[in-house]
């Protein structure tokens, strides 16, 4: 027979929750909440490398000097011009926002010829303080067209435009295939705003004439921001654009690519 003793020492839990199954669930929740810390810091991880992907500049293309000297291309920067297709046989490139720290603002587009090679750009300028530092005008388009160039440029005429007229600008004494391309600029008061580009489309001076003028004649505007003054220029400018070609027609003594000819001695 079992003594009283001896009954009493059994232990019973009739009325808690066994130990074992206490430290059970105490390793569960522990479990979870380490997998939920280690997730969170995946997350976090994986959150911060979108981030720096976002800000590092697109290096698929050279980058040009003025990329280098103080200009950053943007990662949320919504274009805010564009040009309709006026021939199936140039496609557009790239389309590239730069930015200056001291508030300036290059729109760039660039198209492809049929070949593959560069054949034209157009660059939609707005001046911040880095105007005062900005290379001439000339000098910088050259340098756009032909970087390894050392030509001079000059002046090849103008043509008119419904931005108004436009100077044209060419290598002298072209050699190559890039220098016999034609630049052009435009430069606006108000607002402060510069056009300009250069264009290899076309065989002559009169096809790159006309390239020109239908590429500014199709340039349309997608956001002023809030610049009010944009959205009115061109505005305007749709009130006064005309043909496509219109450019390339109206070459007359004021307008021709050489110096006018006068009849008879002065």
């Amino acid at each position: 027979m079992h003594s009283f003793e001896a009954r009493t020492a059994a232990p019973h839990y009739t009325a808690g929750i066994h130990p074992a199954l206490t430290s059970f669930a105490d390793e569960v929740c522990g479990t979870l909440a380490r997998l939920i810390a280690y997730l969170c810091t995946l997350a976090l991880i994986a959150m911060l490398g979108i981030h720096f992907w976002d800000q590092l500049p697109d290096t698929g293309l050279e980058l040009e000097p003025s990329v280098r000297a103080g200009w950053s291309t943007p990662s949320r920067s919504v274009p805010a011009f564009a040009v309709s297709q006026f021939d199936l046989a140039y496609k557009t490139d790239t389309y590239r926002i730069l930015r200056h720290p001291e508030g300036g603002r290059k729109d760039v587009l660039r198209w492809t010829g049929p070949d593959g090679k560069p054949a034209a750009e157009l660059e939609i300028y707005r001046p911040g303080g880095e105007l005062s530092e900005a290379m001439p005008a000339m000098a910088e388009i050259a340098g756009r067209i032909d970087p390894d160039g050392v030509g001079q440029i000059e002046a090849a005429g103008i043509i008119d435009s419904k931005f108004g007229l436009v100077t044209l600008l060419r290598f002298a004494g072209s050699t190559n295939e890039a220098q016999a391309c034609l630049g052009f600029i435009r430069r606006l008061d108000e607002p402060n705003l510069q056009i300009s580009g250069w264009s290899c489309q076309g065989d002559g001076l009169p096809a790159r004439r006309a390239a020109i003028g239908c590429t500014l004649s199709r340039l349309m505007l997608l956001t002023a921001g809030n610049e009010p003054k944009l959205a009115e220029l061109f505005a305007h400018a749709e009130l006064r654009r005309g043909s496509c070609t219109a450019a390339a027609a109206s070459a007359d003594w004021v307008t021709a690519a050489e110096n006018p000819r006068l009849r008879g001695a002065l």
